[in-house]
């Protein structure tokens, strides 16, 4: 009971703290995959909350939920973020993972941006898998504060335990775009 408690009371924080920030749903695709995407906060300075869906045609699910917090310092903003994600490979169990990394955006004008992100789960943090990764970076064009446009390439890898093959929900090209309200 006390845990329902402590974890209410910390998601009552989040949402609050964010009542007056942005809402961001954003849509990337790739050849082979879809990532859906929602936040609270994503795009301000201080803590926010996201969470998203991941869908390879060949290689299995992913779905996760964030929290992080934005650091600006002049036109760099880095994100430090834990993420716990449920993991459905195509080739191997069902499972949990605790990823922990960050994601940097630098801002080269009002309107072109480059970015990255990198986020983890040794094995330690996982249950059913050996490991789970993600790394990503590539540009971004901000034409209205309320839209932003990228393009760049993405890695998102599951490898599984006792020698299945590997999952690698996405590992290309994509594009994508956000909607803030």
């Amino acid at each position: 009971m006390l845990k329902k408690v402590i974890t209410l009371s910390a998601l009552s924080l989040v949402v609050m703290s964010g009542a007056a920030q942005a809402i961001e749903g954003s849509v990337d695709v790739s050849r082979k995959s879809t990532n859906l995407e929602l936040g609270l906060g994503s795009n301000t300075p201080g803590l926010f909350l996201n969470g998203n869906w991941l869908r390879s045609n060949d290689d299995g699910k992913a779905f996760g939920l964030g929290l992080g917090y934005n650091v600006d310092a002049g036109a760099l903003r880095v994100s430090p973020t834990v993420k716990a994600l449920y993991t459905h490979p195509e080739n191997g169990k069902d499972g949990y993972a605790t990823a922990v990394g960050a994601g940097a955006h630098y801002a080269l004008n009002d309107m072109w941006g480059v970015y990255g992100e990198y986020y983890y789960a040794p094995e330690a943090f996982n249950s059913n898998l050996a490991n789970y990764k993600e790394i990503g970076g590539g540009l971004s064009f901000t034409p209205v504060s309320l839209v932003n446009l990228r393009a760049g390439y993405q890695y998102i890898e599951m490898k599984n335990q006792d020698g299945r093959k590997d999952n690698v929900l996405v590992d290309g090209f994509t594009l994508g775009g956000s909607l803030r309200f």
